[in-house]
């Protein structure tokens, strides 16, 4: 308990300390409403960068292992679309100016930690798994492409172009909601919380929440509706938390309860990625 609490203090500091260090720079020539615009751009990204973080625990039973055991890379191919697809549409191409700077800005850290962990998988995977890989990420960057295009030279308007990619987006942010309910139903089914861990919930429901906060500040239904969406399989996720939390079940296999989890960020980050993952 003492654990868990120093853990939640010290994610909380390092915010804190990031915020102090980094609020000086903005204080000259602010008004009050710019800086605090930019003090919540600053824990959007901390927050959505944490949640990244979780899948490092997965590539690193991969590497020590050197092998890529069951996992499947789906999850991390989906949220490498999905952080693509809401980077371009952060981008002045789309969006008005910078209005969406956050949203870009966490979505290039999404993309560079989704090819490491990508680039790990295939380092390790055997020889079928590496050509099946390599095709759909092919096949992503090819879709991706062809999304920048039609939106560059077909559609010529900044509120057409927003239309076009947001709507992708919250298709692709749609689709992967199914993951955390995926979660909820192996707690109830096995009468085990172990399938879903409280902070990886927590931080799921707090990330859709603040991207949910700035997509209304924002006045922009592509962000709110995938995050809003979030922010009830979140709160579902902690309510089955709580109920089966007292439930002692026999352990199951480390890297099926893994497997749960990283479908569960990446579902997450594709909310996020309007930055689920």
């Amino acid at each position: 308990m003492v654990i868990s609490i120093r853990v939640i203090v010290g994610i909380i500091g390092s915010a804190v300390c990031v915020l102090l260090y980094a609020v000086p720079m903005y204080m000259i020539n602010c008004t009050p409403e710019l800086i605090w615009s930019k003090i919540q751009h600053m824990v959007q990204s901390l927050i959505t960068i944490f949640l990244l973080l979780f899948c490092r625990l997965t590539f690193k039973k991969v590497i020590r292992e050197a092998s890529v055991g069951e996992f499947s890379c789906i999850p991390y191919i989906i949220t490498l679309f999905s952080a693509l697809t809401w980077g371009w549409y952060g981008f002045p191409a789309v969006s008005c100016g910078w209005e969406n700077l956050s949203v870009f800005g966490t979505c290039c850290i999404g993309v560079f930690f989704e090819i490491s962990f990508i680039s790990i998988y295939i380092w390790f995977a055997p020889r079928e798994k590496k050509k099946f890989v390599i095709l759909m990420v092919s096949l992503v960057l090819v879709i991706i492409c062809a999304i920048v295009f039609s939106s560059s030279y077909i559609f010529h308007t900044h509120h057409v172009r927003k239309l076009f990619v947001g709507s992708i987006g919250i298709v692709t942010s749609m689709s992967m909601l199914s993951s955390p309910l995926v979660a909820v139903k192996q707690v109830i089914k096995t009468k085990s919380v172990e399938f879903m861990p409280f902070y990886l919930s927590l931080f799921s429901l707090l990330t859709s929440l603040i991207w949910v906060v700035y997509g209304i500040l924002g006045r922009d239904p592509y962000i709110m509706a995938p995050n809003g969406v979030g922010c009830l399989t979140g709160i579902l996720q902690l309510v089955v938390y709580c109920i089966y939390s007292r439930c002692k079940e026999p352990p199951k296999t480390l890297s099926y309860v893994e497997q749960i989890n990283d479908l569960e960020v990446a579902s997450s980050l594709g909310d996020v990625n309007g930055c689920k993952s």
